[in-house]
């Protein structure tokens, strides 16, 4: 999940929510597995430039620390992430989200064959981005992919290029080129979301309706009336059951929403072969 909006207090989306991210680790209703236990995440940005990361390898729903943080940090921009692992270890290192500079990365999916096209995917990092890759996921390898494509100067570009490659590599190598990418990335001041498959549905991922139509379809709910213009959430699977407050990101699609949440740019997602 992502905010970006007014500062609030992490505690009120990650705790305070009927169906929000800390609960979904245990019980998702949309995800692949209903059990997110291998790990979480939290990526948060307060007034420096380089956000702050607070991860472990423990259950989200367990992990006291992670309660005592929310509760007392407040951010206009933050990315939380539930790992449920598949095939790699459940590790520290290997935890969302990944960081560099001020830019936070998340990904929900995978790569098939990853161990099969591992090697040839280091192989075209940028050498100064090689030794910066600490874990085992294929997550951690698409975001230095996608800094050796510039994500630092065009996100959506880098990420299509990056999707290129692996799905190239692998018909190369005569794997399944299936690629499951629900990305986020965030700068602080801009928030960009992808959803893409390379076949097939792709992982779900919604984004909140404007604030004027939730007000006009709830006006009495009070935590929806402190909404204010530009607040904006994106999601795996809604936090609640509210008809008209969420909008699900069409397949193969790419949005950007600018600080504070205003929708930038809504396009295609159009894998860019090398």
């Amino acid at each position: 999940m992502a905010w970006f909006g007014q500062p609030v207090l992490i505690d009120e989306l990650l705790f305070q929510t009927k169906h929000g991210i800390v609960d979904q680790s245990l019980h998702a209703r949309m995800g692949a597995e209903p059990t997110n236990g291998d790990g979480f995440g939290l990526g948060w940005y307060d007034d420096g430039g380089e956000p702050a990361l607070y991860r472990s390898e423990a259950p989200a729903w367990s992990d006291a620390n992670l309660r005592e943080l929310a509760a007392h940090v407040t951010s206009h921009a933050f990315l939380v992430h539930v790992r449920a692992a598949i095939g790699s270890p459940v590790q520290q290192t290997n935890c969302h989200p990944f960081r560099h500079g001020r830019w936070l990365f998340v990904h929900n999916g995978y790569v098939a064959d990853f161990p099969h096209l591992r090697r040839d995917l280091m192989l075209a990092l940028d050498p100064d981005r090689f030794a910066a890759v600490h874990g085992s996921t294929d997550t951690e390898v698409l975001f230095q992919l996608a800094l050796t494509h510039g994500l630092e100067d065009d996100p959506i570009t880098a990420l299509e290029r990056t999707v290129g490659l692996v799905e190239q590599t692998a018909r190369r190598r005569g794997c399944d080129c299936l690629v499951q990418a629900s990305f986020g990335v965030c700068d602080g001041s801009t928030l960009w979301a992808v959803r893409y498959a390379t076949e097939g549905p792709p992982r779900s991922l919604f984004t909140t309706a404007g604030v004027e139509t939730v007000r006009r379809l709830y006006p009495t709910d009070h935590r929806l009336a402190r909404l204010l213009p530009g607040d904006r959430l994106i999601v795996s699977e809604p936090f609640s059951d509210l008809p008209g407050l969420w909008h699900e990101i069409p397949p193969n699609t790419s949005v950007s929403f600018e600080h504070r949440g205003e929708l930038r740019d809504q396009r295609p997602f159009q894998p860019i072969a090398p």
